[in-house]
């Protein structure tokens, strides 16, 4: 079992930037690929992006890529999503969640609760 909680999130005028963060605690945090995955009102649940285990892949859907950055620090049990330039677009709740999976995924076995973002034109 792993928990994961996103913080970070928040309201930000086009154009800028947030970096949201996911803590997990539970079982070994390594043995696991982490992703970022978001939901916009109204839509169903999107890809964003995805590390691996070890961070020596990582992968982002079309729509952010070049603005969106994932990385993961193992030894602190955290992954990021550094969100620049950022667009009316993006705004959505932002989960954080970890599985077994690799690739533009949305089969991952744990969730976080979830981070708003709200761009603002």
């Amino acid at each position: 079992q792993v928990q994961l909680r996103e913080s970070g999130g928040g309201l930000v005028q086009a154009g800028g930037s947030l970096r949201l963060s996911c803590a997990a605690s539970g079982r070994a945090f390594i043995v696991y690929n982490m992703g970022w995955v978001r939901q916009a009102p109204g839509k169903e649940r999107e890809f964003v992006a995805a590390i691996s285990r070890s961070a020596i892949s990582e992968i982002y859907a079309e729509s952010v890529k070049g603005r969106f950055t994932i990385s993961r620090d193992n030894a602190k049990n955290t992954v990021y999503l550094q969100m620049n330039s950022l667009k009316p677009e993006d705004t959505a709740v932002y989960y954080c969640a970890a599985g077994r999976v690799v690739g533009a995924t949305l089969e991952y076995d744990y969730w976080g609760q979830g981070a708003q973002v709200t761009v603002s034109s």
